[in-house]
């Protein structure tokens, strides 16, 4: 009967899910072996979190210069040139491609065509601008920020002067067109040559 017994407390302590298993009332504490080293508790530094590597600083572009006169004209004449062309042609791909990447986006052919074609119907040819200097009428324009320049002058054509407005941009060390304007107006009068009191006068070059 007593093994019985004891078999039966077994059975009640360890069962899953008995009362004895989740509430078990603590034996006697051994007593503490004094040949075993006792734990330590370690506390560890965290290692430090590598430091987040910089990113790299963006690249300065390269600063804008302004071109000198004879690029100047040169940059003029090429833009109108190629205008004339597409006038002439109806074919603006060209003068498209031409363009910053803005002004291409901006602008399909078919809409260049549209654009100028009144310019187109009046039958004006640009190709005197090959062999005629323009004139400035204002101080070009340079925008750092914007990597942008404006021209702004005239062909003096007659008896229809050519004016003109062109905005290009700096690309990859490029000028290309940014902006375009063209309107042909008449050309102001010759000034009257006066004339002395013998009757003679002065010729204007």
């Amino acid at each position: 009967m007593r093994s019985l017994a004891v078999l039966a407390s077994l059975v009640l302590i360890f069962a899953p899910g008995s009362p004895a298993m989740a509430q078990r009332a603590p034996g006697p504490k051994a007593p503490a072996d004094a040949s075993q080293p006792k734990s330590k508790s370690v506390v560890k530094a965290k290692p430090k979190a590598p430091a987040q590597a910089q990113a790299p600083a963006a690249p300065t572009p390269p600063q804008v210069v302004m071109p000198d006169a004879e690029k100047i004209v040169l940059l003029v004449r090429t833009t109108l040139l190629t205008l004339n062309d597409a006038l002439r042609t109806g074919n603006y791909t060209v003068l498209r491609d031409k363009g910053a990447p803005s002004f291409r986006d901006a602008n399909s052919a078919a809409r260049l065509g549209q654009i100028f074609a009144s310019l187109a119907a009046s039958g004006l040819d640009l190709s005197v601008v090959s062999v005629m200097t323009p004139q400035l009428s204002e101080t070009p324009i340079l925008d750092q920020a914007q990597g942008t320049l404006n021209l702004k002058g005239y062909f003096p054509t007659k008896p229809t002067q050519i004016d003109f407005e062109v905005l290009y941009q700096s690309v990859g060390g490029h000028w290309q067109v940014f902006g375009l304007a063209l309107q042909p107006v008449k050309a102001p009068a010759a000034p009257q040559v006066g004339s002395t009191q013998d009757g003679s006068g002065t010729k204007p070059e």
